[in-house]
């Protein structure tokens, strides 16, 4: 994987980061939602359970940005129960994996929530497709505002799951807020951590820190000149023929009939160019080795993206592990075998141990 040629190794960050330069537009004077407009009929990229009742549902992040969530509840619960609130993955929205996640914890038992994001899917924000450490931390924190608050959820009993770039946003969450009890963070991306360094340390120079900087800037001064948010591009396509293993894996999720959706900037156009600016000197995982409540990494063995896990996993712990599974207190690192990155986002190669989630949470949300 070290031997990729910069260009791609690049190309793949702008899939995730927004920071290149493709000419597609979005116009900044969209209608601001103060009222969203949420779709009703089931358009999920994952089939209806039967065994789960599904609404959707509306909250505010304490920005005043409402985002809009999918409630699976299981059928004929009875009393408060544990919850769960997904999100994720980066560019995703939640008829994608967040969804799936939800609605199988419900199977085990859980009222969970799966949420856009601010900007994102059917979540308000303008102007669209924008990113932040902060804002995106706050929805996780603003999911537990709502989960706390109803009738049917016990609020001492409230996790979170965070899957590839919202995996990172989890466990920054989780160290700010002690109203979350367990996290799981799954096929995890440190946002922070790649936008500043590339994949493998790639692009981890000072030069080349100021040239994202310089880029950036001057996108700026671009977009406001032109009244408008210049779009990245999501998954590249199509494919080139050279694409790292990765990318294909995500051209094979985000651009087929396995995931694709209309709503998913990774499926579509992409984050705006300068939607990852702030990642560049907010750190999100500064604060890891302060969380207290029991904390879940789940990664592929062979995931180009299994590093961040690892990276978060010494983070809180202290102890560096390369490629094997590891408890350390209530800190775990699940490393599955031969599995790759996008493995986790779908039931395809049917290696997402939801089993070992839901015991994860029982034991944790008590």
């Amino acid at each position: 994987m070290k031997n990729l040629s910069k260009n791609l190794l690049m190309a793949a960050v702008l899939i995730l980061c927004g920071c290149t330069q493709k000419d597609e537009t979005n116009k900044n004077n969209e209608n601001m939602n103060t009222t969203l407009q949420l779709t009703q009929e089931w358009d999920k990229v994952f089939p209806q359970s039967d065994k789960v009742n599904h609404k959707k549902v509306t909250f505010k992040n304490r920005y005043g940005i409402e985002l809009a969530a999918d409630m699976y509840t299981p059928k004929d619960a009875k009393g408060k129960l544990p919850a769960i609130a997904v999100s994720g993955p980066f560019g995703a929205v939640k008829e994608q994996s967040s969804g799936l996640y939800a609605q199988h914890m419900a199977e085990l038992g859980f009222l969970a929530i799966a949420f856009d994001p601010s900007f994102t899917g059917e979540s308000g924000g303008e102007p669209r497709r924008m990113a932040s450490p902060d804002i995106n931390t706050e929805d996780f924190l603003a999911a537990v505002d709502f989960l706390s608050v109803q009738d049917n959820v016990d609020p001492e009993r409230i996790g979170i799951i965070g899957i590839c770039g919202f995996g990172g946003m989890a466990v920054n969450a989780a160290a700010i807020d002690p109203r979350i009890k367990a996290t799981v963070a799954s096929t995890m991306y440190d946002m922070s951590k790649v936008t500043v360094e590339g994949y493998f340390k790639s692009e981890d120079t000072k030069e080349q820190r100021m040239e994202k900087r310089k880029a950036i800037a001057k996108q700026r001064t671009e977009d406001y000149k032109n009244g408008s948010y210049k779009r990245a591009g999501g998954v590249v396509d199509p494919l080139p023929a050279d694409a790292p293993q990765f990318v294909k894996d995500y051209y094979d999720y985000y651009k087929t009939k396995r995931g694709y959706h209309e709503r998913s900037g990774n499926s579509t156009d992409g984050w705006n160019v300068t939607g990852c600016q702030s990642f560049l000197n907010q750190p999100l995982l500064a604060w890891a080795h302060e969380i207290e409540a029991p904390v879940l990494l789940i990664h592929g063995e062979k995931a180009h993206s299994r590093y961040f896990s690892e990276y978060a996993f010494e983070k809180m712990t202290g102890v560096h592990v390369e490629g094997e599974s590891k408890t350390i207190g209530n800190k775990e690192l699940m490393i599955i075998p031969g599995a790759v990155h996008c493995d986790l986002y779908d039931d395809k190669a049917g290696v997402i141990p939801y089993d070992k989630l839901a015991e994860f949470f029982k034991s944790n949300l008590k």
